[in-house]
């Protein structure tokens, strides 16, 4: 027929499609001057990162009226003009207002913890202060108005069976064994140590927590990978709390945790050395969530110009979020230093 005579001659079929159309059309392209729209698909991926209930489509609508033309727009969503008219028209629904006040909240939740806590740590936050919602609710608002808590990727276990390790000479045995809990302060210490990503090197944090309170009592930074933030860790710790002796510090088998300089301290401010087993994540995972705090929100989150400038934010991070703004469940969803003073005063009612 004509249609197969002009393709195989290379000219414009009837209905004007044909090379020379595909080449007009790549140049509006190249140019930017394709509707992005006719597929559909940028605008329908839009309407479904934004809200996913009834009307998302006519809102994105909304969103793009000042780029695209509105009868395009609602062409490809399957919408129709009088629908888009009648909702740019309306106000925002009752549902919309009953959001407003809870977004307020939720904003100020996320970003009093530096924008790491989840929907269920703001949601926690919101009923401790006699907000009335649900974890559903927070999610969703959070969701719509591109909030999200921080995440941190998991290591994977290699396949085969877990290797045996070496016995190591200096190891201290497990006096924890897995008890994350502790009937007073100073009676348990976790330590654990990770990087710090700078422009001017890898410098080292440590970071001591009291899985009484789980409040960092101690912490300490150095340029290099070495003994010496070890140490300093329980030592400020020492000098910050300065209990009795009789406590336990558990860690690894880093080397940096059986240096003879901490074993030293340790002796010194009778401190019982304390290791899990070895290759077995779940003998330090109480002081695994405390860290990963630390690193996706502060220590890994970005890579820092200068080793001062990390040390001054990693240590706000610690004092401020870790300290005053987080809650944990084990605590009755209470921040460390809240649950602290509560003891406390509870000790002094019962001194009186």
């Amino acid at each position: 027929g004509l249609g197969r005579g002009a393709r195989r001659r290379g000219g414009p079929l009837p209905d004007g499609r044909g090379p020379a159309a595909a080449q007009a059309r790549e140049r509006a392209a190249q140019e930017g001057g394709r509707d992005a729209y006719r597929s559909g698909r940028p605008l329908r991926r839009q309407a479904a990162a934004g809200a996913g209930a009834k009307g998302a489509g006519l809102d994105s609508i909304l969103l793009g009226e000042g780029r695209r033309g509105a009868s395009g727009m609602c062409s490809a969503l399957g919408a129709t003009g009088r629908g888009h008219h009648a909702r740019r028209s309306r106000g925002p629904g009752g549902r919309g207002l009953r959001d407003a006040e809870p977004a307020g909240e939720i904003s100020g939740a996320c970003e009093a913890s530096r924008r790491i806590c989840g929907a269920p740590e703001v949601f926690a936050e919101l009923r401790r202060r006699g907000e009335r919602t649900s974890r559903k609710r927070v999610a969703r608002i959070m969701r719509e108005n591109g909030r999200a808590g921080a995440t941190r990727g998991c290591a994977r276990r290699p396949k085969g069976g877990a290797k045996q390790a070496a016995p190591q000479a200096n190891s201290a045995p497990d006096l924890v064994r897995r008890g994350f809990s502790a009937d007073g302060p100073n009676r348990a210490w976790f330590a654990d140590i990770t990087y710090v990503r700078t422009h001017q090197g890898w410098p080292c944090l440590a970071v001591v927590m009291d899985i009484w309170s789980r409040k960092i009592v101690g912490w300490s930074m150095s340029a290099r990978m070495a003994a010496e933030p070890a140490d300093g860790a329980p030592g400020t710790a020492v000098v910050g709390r300065g209990p009795p002796g009789g406590r336990v510090r558990h860690g690894d088998h880093g080397s940096r945790h059986v240096s003879l300089l901490i074993g030293k301290t340790m002796r010194e401010a009778g401190i019982g050395p304390s290791m899990g087993s070895i290759a077995s994540p779940r003998d330090d995972a109480a002081m695994e969530s405390p860290m990963g705090h630390v690193e996706a929100g502060c220590a890994h989150a970005r890579a820092f110009e200068a080793r001062d400038r990390a040390a001054s934010e990693i240590f706000g991070c610690i004092g401020c979020s870790c300290n005053r703004v987080r809650i944990h469940s084990a605590l009755g969803h209470l921040s460390p230093e809240e649950f602290e003073a509560r003891h406390m005063e509870g000790a002094v009612k019962m001194a009186a």
